[in-house]
Order: C-alpha cells, then sequence, then structure tokens
C-alpha cells in the first residue's frame, strides 16, 4: 500500500516541502536529503520506509500518518521549541542547508544522542523512574493517543513491561482495547505478540476474545514479521498464517558446475554449512537472523533510493549506504559480521535466507536431527504451506535483479522474476554462503570507529596530563581493546567452514605485503640503521623509560595528525594523504625516538615496531593515492583509504599502548 502526500507536510528535520520518507519509529516524515543521514544512523536509531514505493501494511502507514499529524516532532525538538534556544543561536536546519555537516549534525544530535528530548530529573532511587513510565505506558495504550505514549517510549518507558500487580504487558491492554494504532506502535519497539500474560495468554489471545479479528490478525503477523519479510523478499509472497507460517523458496540450480567433483564439493560443502547454522543455539541463531532481516531492510530501501534519487545531485558516495551501520550495542565482531552480509552476492545472500528460514521452521516444530549428519526433512510438515520457487541464478547481479511484486512497487532490485519451469523440492546444491570470501571492512565504519578511539585517546591523554601534574597514580585507562582491534570472542555465527563469522586479527585488511622496518631504526639516522644489527647483538637491553609527561606530548602530536589524515579520508581529499603521512611520519619518530634503542620490556619492543612498521605502511599506501607511474590509469580508492584507515588504526593502538605501558611502569 502506498500514500499521497498531503502537499502541507514538510520535512520534519529541515522543513523541506512534500517528504518522500518516513521514520517509523519516530513518528516523522523527512525528506530524501535527510533520509540519507537516517539510514548511515542505521535501523536501531531510525527505521526509514519510503512512503510512496515501498509495501505498508495500512495500520502501520496509518500509525505514522497520525503521529506526524499530531505533532510527534515536537518529541524530539522538544528543547527547540524554547524561545532561549533562539536566542542562543540554536536552531534546525533550513532546505538549503548543506546536508554535511549540518543537516547530518543536527540530525544525529536530534535522534542519536537525544539531545532535544525532555529530560526527566534525576532520581536516586535507580530503576523507579522507568518502572513509573512503563506503568504510565501500560495505562495509556487503552486510550487513542498515540503522542502520549510516544513521549513516554522516548523517555524510557519499557514496551515489554510486564506489570507485577495486573499480570499483563502494554501489548495485553492495547489489544483488548482494540486499539489498533497503539499496538503498531508497540511492535515497533519490540513488545512481543507473543508474551503470556501471568494465565498464559497472549495479545493474540486477548484480541480474539474481544472480538477485534483483524487486529488479531495483525498481530499474528506482527510475530512472523522476520521470516515473512525474508519470504517476501525472495518470492515476493507471504504465508497467510491460516493454513501456515512459513514459505521456503528453493534455489533454481540453473548454473550447475559441469565438473561432476565440483558439483560433489558443492554439494558436501552446502551439508556443512547447513550444519553448521544448524548447530548455533537459539540466542545466536535469533541474533543472525534479525541481522539478516536488516540487511534486507537496506537492500530493499537502497533499490528504491537508486531509482528515486536524482542520480546528479544526490547519489553520491556520502549519500550512499553500503553496508548496515555499527549498532553499538552489539560487539565488535557481529557488527563485523553485519557488514559482511553486504558482500554476498544476490544468489549467496537468497542461499543465506533459504537457510535461516527453513532452521527457523526446524526450530520452532522442535524437531531435531537424528544424527548429525541427517539432512533436514521438510516434508514432514504437512501442516505449513510449501512454496518452492526458484531465485537468483549465478548470473545474477544485484543491479540486474527487477522488482517481482506489483504491488510493491520498485521495491527493490534483488528478487529476481520467477521461473516456474525450474520449481524443486530437493537439496540446495549450491555454492553456500560459507564459502563466500572474507569482504573487506568498510571504509566509513573504520573511519567512524577510529574517530571514536582516536578522541578517547586524546581524552585519556589529558587525564594522565592532570595525573602525572599531580603526582597521583594514573587508574586504568577507560577503553580497552575492543576499541582498538577487532574482537576476537569468535562467538557469531561461521563464514567460511573452519571460520568464525567476523572473528580474526586486529584487521581485516590484506595487509600481506611486508615492510623492512624494526622498532629499533625509527629516529635514527642512515648510517646508525646499518650498524644497528650488530651493535645491538651487544647492547644490553636498557631498562630506562621516557618521562611519562613527554610521551603524552608526543602521542598528543599523532593523534592529532591521525585526526587530519581521517578529515581527509571522510572527505574525500585523496591528495591530502601524501602530506597527512608524512606528518605522522614525523610524529612516530620523534615520539619513538624517546625510547631506548633496546627497551628492556617486550611489550615496549613490540608496541615500537608496531608504530613503526605501521608508519612506513601508511606512507607506502598514501603514495598510491597519487601514483608517479603514467601507466597507473586508475586507483581503487575505496580500497585505498580502508588500507590507509588500518594503518592509522595500528598506529593509535601501538600509541595507546606505549603511553599505558610507560604510565603503568612509572607508577611503580
Amino acid at each position: 500500500m502506498s500514500r499521497k502526500v498531503q502537499r502541507s507536510e514538510v520535512c520534519a528535520d529541515c522543513s523541506a516541502p512534500d517528504p518522500g520518507w518516513s521514520s517509523i519509529n519516530r513518528g516523522v516524515l523527512i525528506c530524501d536529503e535527510c533520509c540519507s543521514v537516517h539510514r548511515s544512523l542505521g535501523r536501531h536509531i531510525s527505521i526509514v520506509k519510503h512512503l510512496r514505493h515501498s509495501g505498508w501494511p495500512p495500520s502501520l502507514l496509518q500509525m505514522v500518518q497520525t503521529l506526524a499529524s499530531n505533532g510527534a516532532n515536537s518529541i524530539w525538538e522538544h528543547s527547540l521549541l524554547d524561545p532561549a534556544q533562539v536566542q542562543s543561536g540554536r536552531r534546525k536546519p533550513n532546505p538549503q542547508d548543506k546536508v554535511h555537516p549540518t543537516k547530518s549534525e543536527f540530525i544525529r544530535a536530534k535522534y542519536q544522542m537525544l539531545a532535544f528530548v525532555h529530560k526527566l530529573p534525576c532520581r536516586d532511587d535507580d530503576g523507579v523512574t522507568t518502572k513509573d513510565l512503563s506503568k504510565q505506558l501500560h495505562s495509556s495504550v487503552r486510550t487513542g493517543s498515540l503522542e502520549t505514549c510516544l513521549r513516554l517510549l522516548s523517555l524510557g518507558a519499557q514496551a515489554n513491561f510486564f506489570h507485577p500487580e495486573k499480570g499483563t504487558t502494554p501489548l495485553h491492554v492495547a489489544a483488548k482495547a482494540g486499539q489498533v494504532l497503539q499496538a503498531e506502535l508497540l511492535v515497533v519497539y519490540g513488545a512481543d505478540p507473543g508474551a503470556p500474560d501471568v494465565n498464559g495468554r497472549t495479545p493474540i489471545d486477548y484480541a480474539r476474545q474481544a472480538g477485534h479479528v483483524e487486529l488479531a490478525e495483525r498481530l499474528v503477523e506482527c510475530q512472523y514479521e522476520l521470516t515473512d519479510r525474508l519470504a517476501f523478499y525472495l518470492c515476493g509472497r507471504r504465508p497467510d498464517h491460516k493454513n501456515g507460517h512459513y514459505i521456503i523458496p528453493q534455489m533454481a540450480d540453473r548454473a550447475r558446475p559441469k565438473c561432476p567433483t565440483q558439483s560433489l564439493d558443492l554439494s558436501e560443502l552446502a551439508k556443512a554449512a547447513k550444519k553448521k547454522l544448524q548447530a548455533l543455539n537459539n540466542r545466536l541463531f535469533e541474533e543472525l537472523a534479525m541481522d539478516v532481516y536488516d540487511e534486507v531492510d537496506r537492500r530493499e530501501n537502497d533499490a528504491v533510493w537508486l531509482t528515486t534519487q536524482n542520480h546528479s545531485t544526490l547519489v553520491t558516495e556520502r549519500s550512499a549506504v553500503p553496508f548496515l551501520p555499527v549498532n553499538p550495542e552489539y560487539s565488535a565482531t557481529r557488527n563485523q559480521g553485519r557488514q559482511k552480509l553486504a558482500r554476498f552476492n544476490a544468489r549467496e545472500f537468497a542461499t543465506l535466507i533459504i537457510d535461516i528460514l527453513s532452521d527457523a521452521k526446524r526450530r520452532q516444530h522442535g524437531k531435531g536431527l537424528t544424527s548429525p549428519t541427517d539432512p533436514l526433512d521438510l516434508s514432514q510438515a504437512d501442516d505449513d504451506q510449501h512454496d518452492y520457487d526458484s531465485v537468483a541464478s549465478d548470473e545474477d547481479t544485484d543491479s540486474e535483479l527487477t522488482a517481482q511484486n506489483n504491488n510493491n512497487t520498485q521495491r527493490n532490485n534483488r528478487a529476481k522474476s520467477m521461473d516456474s519451469s525450474d520449481l524443486s523440492d530437493g537439496p540446495i546444491t549450491l555454492q553456500e554462503y560459507l564459502d563466500v570470501k572474507k569482504a573487506l571492512a568498510s571504509s566509513e565504519a573504520k573511519v567512524q570507529q577510529l574517530m571514536k578511539v582516536n578522541n578517547n585517546l586524546s581524552e585519556e591523554l589529558r587525564r594522565l596530563q592532570k595525573e602525572v601534574r599531580k603526582g597521583a597514580p594514573a587508574g586504568p585507562t577507560p577503553y580497552g581493546g575492543a576499541h582498538l582491534s577487532a574482537s576476537t570472542d569468535g562467538r557469531y555465527h561461521p563464514l567460511k567452514a573452519g571460520e568464525k563469522y567476523g572473528s580474526g586479527t586486529d584487521s581485516d585488511y590484506d595487509n600481506s605485503q611486508t615492510y623492512d622496518v624494526s622498532f629499533g631504526s625509527v629516529g635514527r639516522s642512515s648510517e646508525e640503521d646499518s650498524r644497528g644489527d650488530v651493535e645491538d647483538a651487544e647492547v644490553e637491553p636498557d631498562p630506562t623509560l621516557p618521562c611519562t609527561e613527554d610521551v603524552i606530548l608526543k602521542t598528543e602530536q599523532v593523534t592529532k595528525n591521525i585526526q587530519e589524515l581521517l578529515r581527509a579520508a571522510q572527505e574525500f581529499k585523496h591528495d591530502s594523504f601524501v602530506p597527512c603521512s608524512e606528518k605522522i611520519h614525523l610524529a612516530v619518530t620523534e615520539m619513538a625516538s624517546l625510547f631506548p634503542r633496546r627497551p628492556a620490556l617486550d611489550a615496549v619492543r613490540s608496541s615500537l615496531k608496531l608504530l613503526a612498521a605501521s608508519a612506513s605502511r601508511l606512507q607506502v599506501e598514501c603514495r598510491k593515492a597519487a601514483p608517479s607511474d603514467s601507466s597507473v590509469t586508475t586507483v581503487d580508492y575505496q580500497l585505498l583509504t580502508q588500507q590507509v584507515i588500518q594503518c592509522a588504526y595500528d598506529i593509535a593502538k601501538a600509541a595507546k599502548q606505549l603511553v599505558t605501558i610507560t604510565t603503568r611502569e612509572k607508577k611503580q
């Protein structure tokens, strides 16, 4: 379902006329330019959907329209309505303002930082404020005042709050009262349609018993929203939930390998992949399914975006969302895995979705495998609807895929038109998603992560300076390795056979090129370096460490220069890479010269070695931005930027380690 936008409607963020998008969880309408920023924030901040070119459940659309027309935007701009804010110069952007940085900074402050939302007074009794708000929400959802409930949710009320006295959740109350729009709002904020009350009855049961049949059916759809969305993405159809809850498409094996051995290998790989998926515990499986759902949403919105924008002005590298944005509530491992989903081609992604749908069905039915080697037998589930549609052949590419469902105009370019002659209910014998090459992490995510690390390092340096001046011992650093290196807990999903999904080393990039740089060569002349190897064998390790304050001062200079490089990367100023790298190398040399040539501590030696190697590698990579060889006609700036950022990332890591070690040793 689509809608016509009233001419009086304006963008909630910049007041541009005729907004074409909505932020569902914020209850506002937004223009194309502001939407590009919303999409870059991620679904955990803003869930966007096009008003005319996306499929809408009627009640969900009505919920958004009701909120938008009843001043939901004032919830997110509460403090801006204060005349004092106008006098202080604080204002929202105009349509003519630049997207970056004016609009983007305002939107991030408004929705990510919640800078303008009404703040509750602080309470000493922790948890009481949230509980009181949730009780108010529990009571308010029986009315039609959507904006009141959105305000409570914005302040921290819990959509799944279980009322201890009444034994129900807010969704039970809304379902019993027949408040369809309240139910939609609660579900958007995470309310569970299948949550039991104190007697084991669900909101669906409440709606049915109260005679609200349509609401009950809608709540069933919400309960199966994830699997319904995945199935619709592949074949343009959803189950009716009366004859079954799952539609599981099958792959059309139109591009079967000619070599029998290769075909066998692919078949065995597919079986191994499916077993790994089945071996995940329910929590990890649910996380994977939710991440794939978010990737489907990204791809569908991306397809709408590409078909509705003015390509000469709006479709740029800065307005695109080529991968799932980082969610700070997730581990680094999970965020890496989410971003790698964007590297799956149409066929690989479709195969992953089919496996998830199949295993979701198996898990809900409580079926286990008779042995670890047995394949799934889906034919036993006679009560479910089976539609085996062919999707996404090996020859398909994302740009060639066309929309499948006419009721969802231009909803995506990812689902290939179906071919009824290719129906099959046999096992999938295609190259599995576990065989997908480990992808490069995105440059934008690394920039944002490193910017955060750099800021944290600057704050830590300032704190240490104060401690040094006071003569007091410095406490532990407020940030750990998770900010400086990829998490290696390996708890996420398999990506390759024998390899953890998203696990690995500090770097996801190909840094296989070697650089003949040792920590001892930094800060030394070429003559000193030439005889360094001979002398090092005879020189005793030096336990002397430099003054902590000196290390901090040099590290500040390194940090400042990295910040300048990151800004150049964000603004695509590739011609600034070389001068920035030279400044960083000089700062690194000065920092390393503070330390003895042969430090006694292994940790200092390894950190200095990483610092020197990374600085030299950075210079090599940055020179590629301005190739002197005339035969080099093209430069892959995306890959280059990724490599440059990784080098800067390693430099920041090494600098942080040296500051920490020096502070700790001096304290002792």
